[in-house]
């Protein structure tokens, strides 16, 4: 809101110039990073404590490491305040005329109260069940057509695909088939966050490198003058998913405070189904649905890894890991937990500054 209110005066009033600093992505997206970490840090503390007196604590599997189960009971939904941190971050400084800006919060808005109503139900009904996984299937595609049509629509983005080190789009999926493809990088990106969310600290920190890196991806894509030097899709407005990356790096920090090992508190679905899709729609906005395999590359892994358990499972009757998701085959291949989430941590850090690389190499 600071955007609306007071650059305005600066266009009014020569003496109110100073304003004009609010026009300004990255100090926008700096001011956001800034209060998001400050209040996560702050608010987190209340909030864990009020979770705490509701009893609102986490339901283990009955089939996960043996390790788990002294965690049943830790205060979870933490995307409440995750979300509700990066919410008072963008009112504040996030500029609710562009477009990008508000296809981000359609998403985050929808798989918000998805993820809370699927954490709530199991809380209330001590299962691990919640919502069906065809009921989530089904509002997380509705959800993300609707944002695709909307964004092809309004010519927000073309229908054109395109691929890391090649110069120009590949081919044209059309009006028909691209927003099916936005559904599925949203949806696919929603859920693979939701099954890499299973140790202290685990999902947050690649959700962390993941969005600083669509923060940079957003801005140059909105910068005509660097999105042409770079050889990159100009998308007009794209910029201002700056602000929302670095309000999700700061809100993750803040969590990141409470969560790391041993967790506090947990983020739950509310958390890792909107956060995940948040990174979808972002790298679906900039046109990097398929550089997305790299910067996410650790929930890719994951999802990865409990669709060929599954499919090697029922085609074989074998397993090929121990357990999956991934991280919890390493669990039980004797790596202590602080071990397989630093090392994710690293991979994931490694994915991002790679990815970065490649907008040179076009």
């Amino acid at each position: 809101m600071l955007y609306h209110l007071l650059y305005p005066l600066s266009l009014s009033d020569p003496d109110l110039m100073a304003f004009n600093i609010f026009r300004y992505i990255t100090f926008r997206a700096t001011i956001s990073f800034l209060i998001a970490t400050a209040l996560s840090i702050v608010w987190g503390r209340y909030f864990i404590n009020f979770m705490k007196r509701k009893q609102f604590g986490q339901i283990i599997r009955d089939d996960g490491p043996k390790e788990h189960f002294k965690k049943a009971g830790t205060p979870t939904m933490g995307g409440v305040f995750i979300l509700g941190t990066i919410g008072v971050a963008l009112v504040i400084c996030g500029n609710f005329v562009s477009l990008p800006f508000l296809a981000a919060m359609v998403v985050a808005c929808s798989y918000f109260s998805l993820g809370f109503l699927d954490d709530y139900l199991k809380i209330k009904q001590n299962n691990t069940a919640g919502i069906s996984a065809k009921g989530k299937l089904l509002w997380q595609f509705l959800t993300a057509l609707l944002v695709g049509h909307f964004l092809i629509h309004y010519q927000v983005i073309d229908t054109q695909i395109y691929l890391p080190f090649i110069k120009g789009p590949v081919f044209d999926l059309g009006a028909v088939v691209y927003p099916l493809f936005i559904a599925i990088v949203i949806v696919g990106s929603s859920n693979a966050v939701n099954l890499t969310d299973g140790l202290d600290g685990l999902a947050i920190g690649p959700i962390i490198t993941s969005a600083a890196t669509l923060a940079v991806l957003a801005y140059v894509a909105g910068h005509k003058e660097i999105a042409g030097y770079l050889f990159i899709p100009y998308i007009e407005s794209a910029g201002e998913l700056a602000v929302w990356a670095a309000a999700m790096v700061g809100a993750g920090v803040g969590f990141l405070w409470y969560n790391s090992y041993p967790a506090q508190i947990f983020m739950g679905d509310v958390g890792s189904l909107s956060l995940g899709g948040i990174l979808g729609v972002i790298a679906v906005i900039t046109k990097n649905e398929f550089l997305f395999i790299l910067i996410g590359g650790i929930f890719v892994v994951e999802a990865c890894s409990v669709i060929l358990q599954v499919a090697s499972y029922k085609m074989r009757k074998k397993r090929i890991f121990k357990m999956a998701p991934i991280h919890h085959h390493f669990e039980l291949s004797g790596w202590p937990e602080p071990k397989v989430i630093v090392r994710f941590w690293i991979i994931s850090i490694f994915l991002a500054i790679l990815s970065l690389a490649t907008l040179k190499i076009r």
